[in-house]
C-alpha cells in the first residue's frame, strides 16, 4: 500500500474479484491508500456508515481525501477505475481510439464477465437447489465470453491494445474461472491459448500480485 507515503485514499473492499480490480489499479498507479476490510460474510456492507459511501451496499468503494472538492466517495468498481485513471493520467488514454477501446472492453467486463461468472458461481456453489438449466445457462455464457476474449487476445497483447484498466477489471475474474469453465465447456472454449498467455503476462506483474493479496484476512 505504498509504504512511506501518507494515504490519501480510503479503500473499502473484500476478497472478491470486484474488490481486487481496484486494489490492482491502486498498486499499478502507485497511489497511497488505506484498506478497510468489509466482511460481506458478516453483512458488514449493510452498516449505516458504509451506506453513506456506497449507496448500493456493495464493495468496492473509495473515499478520495485528496479530491479537488474535498473528500469524495466513489462506488462501483468500473467507475472507480475510470476515476483513478483520470486522476493519475494512467492506464486510460485521454481521448481517441485507445480510450474508446479501453472503455468498450471495460464495459464488456462490467456487463458480461462479472455478472455471468457471478451467477454461475451462485447456482453451482451457493444456491440451495441445484437447477441444471440455470447452471448450464450461466456456465455456457461464461464459456462464450471467454471465447470472445480469446479471439480478441489473438489480435492484441492486451484487451485494448495497451495494458489498461480493462485488463485490471477482467483479470481477477478470469484468473479464477478460466480452468473451471474450460473443463466444463471444452467444446466452446477450446484450448484458450491466447487467454492463457494473457493470464501469465498480467499475473506476472508485481502490482497485480500485490493487488490480488488485498485485503489481508
Amino acid at each position: 500500500m505504498c509504504e512511506g507515503r501518507k494515504a490519501m485514499i480510503d479503500f473499502y473492499t473484500w476478497t472478491t474479484p470486484n474488490g481486487r480490480k481496484v486494489s490492482i489499479m491502486l498498486e499499478e498507479a502507485g497511489l497511497p491508500y488505506e484498506v478497510h476490510a468489509i466482511d460481506i460474510g458478516k453483512d458488514e456492507q449493510f452498516a449505516p456508515a458504509f451506506l453513506k459511501i456506497s449507496p448500493n451496499n456493495r464493495i468496492p468503494a473509495i473515499v478520495d481525501r485528496d479530491a479537488d472538492s474535498g473528500a469524495l466517495p466513489v462506488f462501483e468498481s468500473g467507475a472507480i477505475l475510470v476515476y483513478l485513471a483520470e486522476k493519475t493520467g494512467k492506464f486510460l488514454a485521454p481521448k481517441g481510439e485507445q480510450r474508446a477501446k479501453t472503455l468498450e472492453w471495460l464495459m464488456w467486463q462490467m456487463s458480461g464477465v462479472g455478472p455471468m461468472l457471478g451467477q454461475a458461481n451462485h447456482f453451482i456453489n451457493t444456491a440451495p437447489e441445484k437447477i441444471p438449466y440455470a447452471m448450464d445457462r450461466y456456465i455456457g455464457e461464461a464459456a462464450r465470453l471467454i471465447k470472445v476474449l480469446d479471439k480478441r487476445l489473438g489480435e492484441a497483447n492486451y484487451m485494448a491494445g495497451d495494458y489498461s484498466i480493462a485488463d485490471m477489471a477482467t483479470y481477477p475474474w478470469i484468473s479464477i474461472a478460466f480452468d473451471l469453465v474450460r473443463q466444463a465447456k471444452p467444446d466452446v472454449v477450446g484450448e484458450g491459448a491466447n487467454v492463457k498467455r494473457w493470464l501469465d503476462m498480467v499475473g506476472a506483474r508485481p502490482a497485480v500480485q500485490r493487488g490480488m493479496a488485498v485485503p489481508e484476512v
